[in-house]
This record gives structure tokens, sequence and C-alpha cells, in this order.
């Protein structure tokens, strides 16, 4: 029988109190996470020697990473919503063979890739922008950081079952330790040792792997609810398929994110120079930071939507939904007011230059300005993703980048002057017709959805009514 445990938490304790009690975890570990990237950029832009050629490896290599960081979300974040979902329905069973099935999906991509990304690495760096200058450190960086692919993706893609359990703090800790370790290696090997970038993608694997372990020890402890088991770790190909396709949406945005790195990152070499390349690596950074911290807030009512949705109970949903919207709207609104108002006081984490340090401020003021309702908008994807709904969240995940952002990167420079600003142009647009169209197709789809029996992708349910 399913714990009480989890039907205490997630079925009676006050929702806003719940929400913050699983997001604010969440929010501390997306911090915390952000800190394998932002410490590498940080440390590296301030090498005595070729710090702003190293900043701009780590960029270009940016895209690669962040393919990664897709891959597994495309698991974590497309499975633990349904395991909450069967946790509600009080599946326990099936919801361990989505635990084991998502484990051996993470092992096989990660093998993968890194053999893929390893052979085509130089290749792949010079598609992405690296010019003769910057090659070489992004070969260094990125060849080292590959040989951590594996314990990269089970981290970040077992942990979401983790919190789906509502054991927040324990997720949060995960990434904690990883972060703590690379803080502190980054300092021994770049600083104390003279490894430079080397040094960073080291201090970045050898993080990654003690998080790893720390996940895998508590999904296999009794303290956990739902339990990796050995006879459950295999593809199950109807769990699989729907898992990839729940997770499909936010494998888009993020592996999209590397798509968009690179876009930008080519526009802008052609158009102004490493020192361009630099400052939209800084500034890439910088939102991918602000979307991890939007993304947290939503993701800590995921498990209190998806359990209640499964169990039946809408009224809860509907609360939840409500306050889960107003959080991130709010939290959105903050964000977007450091990033345009106080642009100084981000960037000067990441470089001491003065030129590069001007030009980034000038372009943050552009390139932040639509995001002032982007809560708004991942609040409703990620919410659509709790309620199991994968078409309508891969639309919206679509929707800002492919459909919008990249056509007005690559069209806007031929009729706006200077060039350069039309690149950075196109991301506000791109923000503000999302966001609005988000809005519209969230009234619509809830209206029909809640009134509805769920029905979610690839998975059966007993049929059952509301309580309200």
């Amino acid at each position: 029988m399913m714990s009480n445990h989890m039907n205490e938490r997630f079925g009676n304790e006050s929702v806003p109190k719940l929400i913050v009690s699983l997001a604010t975890p969440a929010i501390i570990a997306q911090l915390i996470n952000a800190m394998y990237s932002v410490v590498d950029r940080m440390f590296v832009g301030r090498m005595a020697e070729n710090g702003t050629l190293a900043l701009s490896a780590i960029g270009i290599s940016f895209p690669i990473i962040m393919v990664i960081s897709a891959f597994a979300a495309l698991v974590g974040f497309g499975g633990s919503p349904l395991a909450s979902i069967k946790m509600g329905e009080g599946e326990l069973k099936k919801a361990e063979e989505l635990l084991g099935s998502c484990f051996s999906l993470l092992l096989i991509a990660s093998v993968l890739m890194t053999t893929i990304f390893l052979i085509f690495k130089s290749q792949l760096l010079t598609l992405f922008g690296a010019s003769s200058d910057t090659l070489p450190f992004a070969e260094d960086f990125i060849g080292i950081y590959l040989i951590g692919t594996v314990p990269a993706l089970l981290s970040l893609g077992l942990n979401p079952f983790i919190a789906a359990q509502g054991f927040a703090k324990t997720a949060m800790v995960t990434i904690c330790v990883g972060a703590a370790v690379n803080i502190i290696l980054d300092t021994i090997f770049i600083f104390g040792m003279g490894m430079g970038i080397k040094g960073a993608a080291w201090a970045t694997i050898i993080s990654q792997t003690i998080s790893a372990g720390w996940v895998l020890r508590f999904l296999t402890s009794r303290r956990a609810q739902l339990r990796l088991r050995l006879k459950h770790m295999r593809v199950n190909p109807k769990v699989a398929a729907s898992v990839l396709a729940l997770g499909l949406s936010p494998f888009i945005m993020l592996s999209t994110e590397s798509l968009i790195q690179i876009v930008f990152n080519k526009s802008l070499a052609h158009f102004g120079g490493d020192m361009y390349v630099a400052a939209i690596g800084i500034m890439g950074t910088l939102m991918q930071i602000f979307t991890l911290l939007l993304s947290s807030f939503a993701q800590g009512a995921q498990p209190i939507i998806g359990y209640n949705y499964g169990a039946g109970n809408v009224a809860r949903v509907k609360s939840a939904i409500k306050y889960c919207t107003f959080f991130c709207a709010a939290f959105g609104l903050a964000m977007w007011s450091i990033a345009v108002f106080m642009p100084q006081l981000p960037i000067m984490i990441f470089t001491n230059n003065p030129e590069l340090s001007t030009l980034t401020v000038r372009l943050m003021k552009i390139f932040f300005l639509g995001t002032c309702i982007y809560g708004v908008q991942l609040a409703f994807q990620q919410i659509f993703i709790a309620l199991g709904q994968a078409k309508v969240s891969i639309f919206i995940a679509i929707l800002r980048k492919i459909i919008l952002l990249i056509p007005m990167v690559l069209l806007l420079p031929a009729w706006i002057r200077p060039q350069t600003d039309a690149v950075i142009i196109a991301e506000p647009i791109a923000d503000i017709c999302a966001a609005l169209t988000c809005c519209v197709l969230f009234v619509l789809k809830m209206k029909q959805l809640l009134k509805d029996e769920p029905a979610y992708s690839g998975m059966q349910r007993v049929p059952g009514r509301y309580r309200s």
C-alpha cells in the first residue's frame, strides 16, 4: 500500500505551504546546480593569461553541455511526473518500474553521447562558432568534461524522482554536495595547480560523480518510498514511450538552448567577433540560471498536481495551479528587474575585463526586456507536464525557440543596424510573443482538462471520479 506519508503531505497539507516547502529546496538546488557552469566561468574568466579566450571557449562548449542536460531532463522530468501520478493512484510497483526504466534509459543515452561527442568534438566546436584562437581551449575543456557524461546524466536524471516522493531537501543536498566539491576543486585545480581550463573540467566531472553516488545511495535505501530495484532495471518499451513523450517538452527547452547558443555564437562571431561571443556566453548562462530558478518553483508544485490528479482531487489540483502561477510570476518579475535595471551585479561575477563588462551591460538591457512575463509561461508549461499533457507542453517548448527566436536571429540583421543589436533584439520579441500565446492556450485547455477524466500519454488509468 502507498505510504501514509505521501497521502498526508500531497493530499491534505496546505497547498501554498506545501509548494513553498517543496520549491524552496528546489530553488536552492537549482541555484547551486547553476554554480557548476557559473563557477567554471567565474574562475576561468579571471585567469591571468587568456581569460577572455577561455571564457569564450566555455561558451562555445555550452551547446554540448546543454544537450547532456537535455537528455537528463527528457528522462527525469518525463518519468517523475508519471511516477507521481502512479503513486497518487496507489500503484507503487508501476512507479518503481518507471524508475527502473528511466535508470536504464539514462545509462544507454550517456554511453551513446560520450562516444559520439568525443569522436566529433572538433568538428562540432568549429560548427558552434569556435575560432582558431578559441578552439584549442574548447577542445581541452569539452574533451575532459565528456568523460563524466554517465554520472552527469544519472545525477540530473534521477534526482527528480527524489523530489517526487516529497524529499525535496534530500534532492537539494544532492546538488549542494556536488556544487560544494566543484567550487573547492576549481580553486585548487585552476589557481593552486595551474591547470587552467582543464582544471575546471576535471572539477566538474569529479563533483558530478559524487552527486550521482549520493542519488543512487538514497534511491536504493530504505528511506525511499520509491526505490530503484535491480529487477526493474530494464527498458519497458511502453513505459519508455510514455516517459519520452512527456519528457520531450523539457528536452526541447534545454536542447534548443544548445541550438540557440550555436545560432547566437555564429551570428555574433560573424558580425562582432570574439568579444560579442564572450558577452552572449555570459548572458546565456544568466538566462539558464533564470530559467532554472523559475522552473524550480513550478517543479515544487508538480508532485502535488500529479499526485492529486492521479487521485482525482480536482480542487487541490486547481489550488496548486493557482499558487504555482502566482509564485512563478512574482519571482519572474524580481529576476527581470535585476537583469534589466542592475545588470552590473551579475556581470561582475564573470569578468573583470572593462570592455567586456561595458558591452555586456548594454546588450543585457535589450536581451532581457521580454522576460518580465516569462515566469507565467514557464509555470504553464510545467503544469501541463505535471498533468501528463505531452503535446501541449511540446508545442510551447518549440514555439519560443524554434518557431520564433531562431528565424528572427537569422533574419533581423538584414533590416536592423547595427547587426549585432539585431541579433540581440530577437530575444525579447520571441519572449513576449511566446508568453502571450501560452496564456491563451492555458485558458482554453484547462477548461477542458479539469472537467474531463485525466488522460495522459501512453499510460492507462482506472477511471474514477474527482472529489472536490
